[in-house]
């Protein structure tokens, strides 16, 4: 039996289960962990101004007329989400342990990814420019809005506060060097676009520090021995179940709603997907470093999962999706040269055009 190329384990994810490994076995102490820190605060503010630059506004500008798709895609993932976070608690703490459950929670206010739901929705024959603008516009809205659903609603938990010092950090790491990006796309845009690997390097390096501080802060504190294997088996079906209901609630309002293939599969895409990029360093502002490994946590998990869920639906829309007829002739019709006429009997081929291609 053959193993389906869309099982294999995302190598970033695999990445960070490595970190997190060796973050058990050698975990970062005392004037280490403090110079780790502020190398990880550093990677943060400069993780989000690539961030900022990446996302261009004009192109983004080109799907944004489909305001039914975004309006969906937006309250799901700062409204739906959050709701069915809240619905966990039912099962917290008797089978989720406090932290894990707040993690949840986390999850549930995290923008949605912009690559990945650009590239399913590519790969399904849905609608790019719609999808470039919805994930663009969900992970601009959420670096202010998703701090403050977090502080909304983990604020009787004792495990996060608003206070002037988170605010600041708030601002200085994620807000201040995101609108910087931005600002500086006319100069940075060209040379990030020719150096995608140096870049790659730069966000996916900045992630792996802070999972591994965050993790090691955990062990150090002995918070991983309070966490038992059916504990984690039950976070991984919590957040499963998560993304089976979103998506089966998008399936159902894209229906009602009346949206084409193409709309429909950028919808699914950026309304149920979580972005691990923006919210790994978002975690690492805004929660203490003893917490942050048992928060995060939730979002990995998540993270794969619907990695191999959305590579499966992409492939299963992308051999089932509509072929666009040829449109009409815009003008008048020209002979066929003699050595391009059709054999007797037989209609001349038509080329397909390039949106059935």
């Amino acid at each position: 039996m053959r193993w389906p190329r869309w099982l294999i384990i995302d190598p970033f994810i695999a990445m960070l289960f490595a970190v997190v490994a060796l973050a058990a076995l050698l975990p970062v102490r005392g004037t280490a962990a403090s110079v780790a820190g502020v190398v990880a605060s550093v990677g943060i503010a400069l993780l989000f101004f690539l961030h900022g630059a990446r996302i261009a506004p004009a192109a983004a500008l080109a799907g944004a007329r489909h305001w039914r798709l975004h309006t969906v895609v937006l309250s799901t993932t700062f409204v739906v989400f959050p709701l069915l976070g809240l619905a966990v608690a039912v099962i917290s703490p008797q089978l989720l342990p406090a932290d894990l459950y707040q993690g949840v929670l986390f999850l549930c206010v995290v923008p949605s990814t912009v690559q990945s739901s650009i590239a399913f929705t590519s790969i399904a024959r849905g609608n790019v420019p719609a999808a470039v603008f919805s994930a663009s516009f969900s992970n601009i809205v959420g670096v202010a809005l998703t701090p403050l659903l977090a502080v909304l609603l983990m604020q009787n938990t004792g495990d996060l506060r608003l206070t002037a010092g988170s605010i600041g950090s708030i601002v200085g790491q994620l807000l201040l060097p995101f609108v910087a990006g931005q600002l500086s796309r006319r100069w940075t845009a060209d040379w990030i676009g020719r150096h995608k690997s140096l870049t790659s390097v730069v966000d996916r390096g900045s992630i792996l520090l802070v999972v591994y501080t965050a993790f090691s802060a955990g062990v150090v504190a002995g918070i991983w021995q309070q966490i038992a294997v059916s504990q984690l088996l039950v976070l991984g079906a919590t957040v499963g179940a998560l993304l089976a209901v979103v998506m089966g609630l998008l399936f159902g309002v894209t229906r009602l709603l009346g949206f084409d293939h193409a709309d429909r599969a950028a919808t699914v895409f950026c309304g149920a997907k979580k972005s691990l990029a923006t919210g790994l360093p978002m975690a690492a502002v805004l929660f203490s470093p003893q917490l942050l490994g048992l928060l995060v946590l939730p979002l990995m998990i998540f993270h794969q999962i619907q990695l191999i869920v959305c590579a499966a639906l992409a492939r299963w829309w992308s051999n089932r999706a509509p072929v666009t007829p040829p449109g009409p002739p815009t003008g008048p019709a020209e002979p066929p040269s003699p050595d391009r006429r059709a054999p007797a009997g037989r209609a001349p081929a038509t080329r397909p055009s390039s949106s059935a291609r």
